[in-house]
């Protein structure tokens, strides 16, 4: 197994859309943007990129767009389902495009217990030789994959990181405490980022860096060089993008404020639909705050 840095700020890269279909040329406009602002990882394929609704020749090119523009940037790239079958296809299917890691949701809907979880994840591990990142957001799957468990998993070599987006202090403290050194721990929370990181983290898969990379990667390069005062600036600056992108369900915000912006359509795939009028407007509000809309 190639062990892969997955620190720093990585992008949760959301999914364009034109007319019903993937917007590719627009898609690699974003890629190339995160790529210039210095982001440190691509995430394409996650929740933020609406995976759900995507088509498999469609994840196939998404992920070959982020792996020709990466620039030799790892690409973690979302394959979990809640089935064990399906994933293990899922992955079979991308792994032959330039993945650096997989991240894997915890399954969502059949609510596992944690020794289901446990054996879940094993399995994937024992699938492949790439680097499995644990995804654990319990406001999305319904099942929280508690300390105990992610430090059994750690154990297994080639599961090298999780994302952590429980929002629970203690029990994220706990896996700090007791991870294996080489294990990443991430956060999956924008607005948990500076704790997390100055706690040990390693880093943030991000949503609001598709709104904001520069100022993401000043952030989170700020937390990693020791220079706190200039840190919790950024974060004071950031704490109402972090609060927005999640007033509606994610991404549907961020959507509305990168098409604010004129970098891409706002639109989706059902179910999911655009922003409230009021969330537009609260979004055109934020970015403009941030100096990122004239």
């Amino acid at each position: 197994m190639l062990k892969v840095d997955l620190s720093g700020c990585g992008t949760a890269l959301i999914t364009p859309f034109s007319n019903g279909e993937v917007d590719y040329q627009a898609y690699e406009r974003l890629v190339d943007r995160q790529v210039a602002a210095c982001i440190d990882v691509l995430v394409p394929l996650g929740t933020t990129g609406e995976t759900p609704c995507l088509e498999d020749d469609e994840k196939i090119r998404i992920l070959q767009i982020a792996r020709e523009h990466s620039a030799g940037r790892p690409v973690m790239v979302g394959g979990g389902t809640n089935s064990l079958k399906h994933t293990l296809r899922s992955m079979q299917l991308l792994a032959p495009y330039g993945v650096d890691a997989f991240l894997i949701v915890v399954p969502y809907y059949n609510k596992p217990t944690q020794e289901g979880q446990y054996q879940y994840f094993k399995a994937v591990a024992e699938s492949t030789d790439k680097p499995i990142v644990l995804y654990n957001v319990p406001g999305r799957t319904g099942s929280n994959m508690n300390a105990e468990t992610t430090l059994r998993l750690a154990e297994i070599p080639n599961i090298t990181a999780i994302k952590e987006a429980s929002g629970n202090r203690a029990q994220i403290e706990e896996i700090l405490r007791n991870a294996p050194s080489d294990f990443q721990v991430l956060s999956g929370n924008d607005d948990d980022t500076l704790w997390m990181m100055e706690q040990g983290g390693a880093g943030i898969i991000s949503v609001a860096s598709n709104v904001a990379p520069e100022l993401m990667v000043e952030f989170v390069g700020a937390i990693r060089g020791g220079y706190q005062e200039n840190a919790h600036r950024i974060n004071d600056l950031l704490t109402p993008l972090f609060r927005n992108c999640f007033v509606e369900s994610n991404p549907i915000p961020a959507k509305a404020a990168m098409a604010a912006m004129g970098l891409i359509r706002n639109e989706f795939r059902l179910p999911l639909v655009p922003a409230t009028q009021k969330t537009y407007d609260l979004m055109v509000q934020t970015v403009r705050d941030l100096g990122l809309l004239a």
